[in-house]
């Protein structure tokens, strides 16, 4: 086992007449690096610092990139150059199953350089005379083809816990909850799959085994690998809540015997659980972490595997035939990386603008015309990783009495090409056209009309792009000179109400056009009266929610009462 104490640290006295022999040598040079790595250890952790990426060169060969890492014990590895390795040919490499998953892995190393002619050696030994004058601090590459067990990856139990569900040559099921949580508090419980690949699909079924916390959506358990991809991990979270008890311990698991894990039809026994374990604890999450870390002890904190090594990849192996070919590459699977200050506080300024920027997001709204005797529809997504909330608003067409007092409708209003002159010899050259009256079924009384113009392309492409069909609200000139730009010409328009008859009139103010052309208007009508009357029958909340959408679109868009 290698050393991973370095203390207590002694170094060379120097006096006038000191015979300085090897050992005083040595021991200047042990007295320095000692101390380096454990700096290193404590400092800075363990881990990929800077490249060593891993790339497939062909189906049965890798590049190692150049880059820089610190292994458990502190000792910095260095890959000057790019290496290309076939696999077959690398330690740890077996050949009698090639359908699994292997790693590769890197480890420092020392070699002895430049032999020379020992002198004072010849007298002691005749046979060997032979020294070496210098030592390489090098690096070894080699094959690990079991994955390492997740407690004894560098601070894998400092926040959360790891047990393993199961495990064999080709799959492995791993559990993954936090140390600590608060009374009351949800947290996540995450089940990760790791199989090879070709090995069929994996399903996995149990009711939770839980002591002190609840499922949120029910104790039964169910994962079921996708028809549509294949990879070679999946991870899937299941939300939990703790009790409100403080400083006790609460348990998950596995009822064993609800546990069925299946390879495609083939049954897999599970052996015996573990369970995870989970503190409710009354103060910070993140302070007792600390706590626990800063309190525990120097040889706890220096403690590292007897053979400590670096996971650079998992690659993922398909036999083929006698042989096997590489299927992907994945980098630093778990997670070994080494972070500086200087990119740490970089890190730490991105989040803070994140926090300062969240809860910003944009608005966008969709309004659709049902068929008439159909509930008003009101239907509002977020979607999170655009930041963006849809309103999608269906109102019914118009007809009779609408329904809960809103009716929808459009006209085409003909526009006439006309001159300057003909119009007025001085100022712009705009006209207007209106509508016939339009009958909007709300009865008498005074409504509330809201107006868009409508726009449809036929172009193909804009139908591919879904924006062959465009309502504007508000001034069309908006989008003037812009890719949004509408073909119809510059329109302003107005309505009037004629509360006594039930119904209005739609006028469109255009410029010079010199082609003939209409201008479609969608309109909308809503009334008071009739809403009160019928948001029994209708509902209320679907109600309240499709007029404050409404007003909302209005009050980007045109109209008049």
């Amino acid at each position: 086992m290698k050393k991973t104490r370095y203390y207590p640290f002694e170094r060379n006295r120097y006096f006038y007449g000191k015979l300085l022999t090897v050992r005083d040598f040595e021991s200047e040079q042990k007295y320095f690096n000692d101390k380096r790595r454990m700096m290193n250890r404590l400092l800075h952790g363990s881990g990929v610092l800077t490249g060593l990426q891993v790339v497939a060169v062909d189906e049965k060969s890798v590049s190692v990139e150049m880059g820089a890492a610190i292994d458990a014990l502190g000792r910095e590895i260095v890959v000057p150059s790019p290496m290309t390795l076939k696999l077959s040919m690398m330690d740890g490499f077996s050949n009698n199953e090639y359908a699994k998953n292997v790693y590769l892995c890197i480890a420092y190393d020392e070699k002895e350089k430049e032999p020379v002619h020992a002198v004072a050696n010849s007298s002691v030994r005749s046979d060997e005379i032979n020294d070496y004058n210098r030592v390489l601090e090098s690096y070894r590459l080699f094959i690990r083809e079991d994955a390492p067990e997740p407690s004894k990856l560098p601070l894998a139990n400092l926040t959360d816990q790891t047990i393993v569900l199961y495990q064999d040559a080709h799959v492995r099921v791993l559990q993954t909850t936090p140390r600590y949580v608060n009374p009351g508090q949800l947290f996540e419980m995450k089940l990760r799959f790791e199989k090879t690949l070709r090995v069929g699909r994996i399903s996995f079924q149990y009711e939770l085994a839980a002591d002190r916390v609840e499922a949120i959506d029910g104790n039964s358990i169910l994962f079921e690998e996708p028809q549509d991809v294949q990879e070679s991990e999946y991870e899937m979270t299941v939300l939990l809540r703790a009790d409100s008890s403080v400083g006790v311990k609460a348990t998950v698991g596995v009822q064993a015997s609800t546990a069925a894990l299946k390879l495609d039809d083939k049954q897999l026994e599970l052996q015996a659980q573990s369970v995870g374990e989970i503190q409710i604890i009354g103060d910070a999450v993140r302070e007792r972490l600390m706590t626990d870390f800063v309190k525990q002890s120097l040889e706890a904190s220096l403690e590292a595997p007897s053979e400590p090594c670096i996971y650079l990849a998992k690659i993922c192996l398909i036999q083929v035939g006698p042989t096997y070919v590489i299927e992907s590459v994945e980098q630093v699977p778990f997670g070994e990386y080494v972070y500086n200050s200087s990119v740490m506080y970089r890190l730490a300024r991105t989040s803070e603008y994140r926090d300062e920027t969240t809860g910003q997001f944009v608005t966008k709204s969709k309004v659709k015309t049902l068929a008439p005797g159909q509930p008003p529809e009101f239907k509002v997504n977020f979607n999170k990783a655009i930041s963006e909330l849809s309103f999608d608003l269906g109102i019914p067409a118009g007809g009779g009495s609408g329904i809960a007092g809103i009716v929808s409708g459009v006209v085409d209003i003909p526009v006439e090409p006309f001159t300057k002159i003909a119009v007025s010899p001085f100022g712009k050259a705009t006209k207007s056209f209106f509508s016939g009256e339009i009958v909007h079924g709300l009865g008498e009384g005074n409504v509330l009309i809201i107006t868009s113009l409508e726009e449809s392309s036929a172009d193909a492409f804009s139908d591919i792009l879904s924006s062959g069909e465009r309502v504007y609200g508000g001034a069309s000139d908006v989008f003037k000179g812009t890719e949004f730009e509408p073909d119809t010409p510059e329109v302003k328009i107005g309505t009037i109400a004629y509360p006594q008859k039930g119904t209005f009139r739609i006028g469109v103010k255009v410029q010079q056009t010199s082609e003939p052309s209409n201008v479609r208007v969608r309109w909308w009508a809503y009334s008071a009266e009739m809403a009160g009357a019928v948001s029994a029958s209708a509902g209320s909340d679907s109600l309240d929610q499709a007029l404050s959408a409404m007003r909302e679109a209005a009050s980007a868009g045109s109209g008049t009462e």
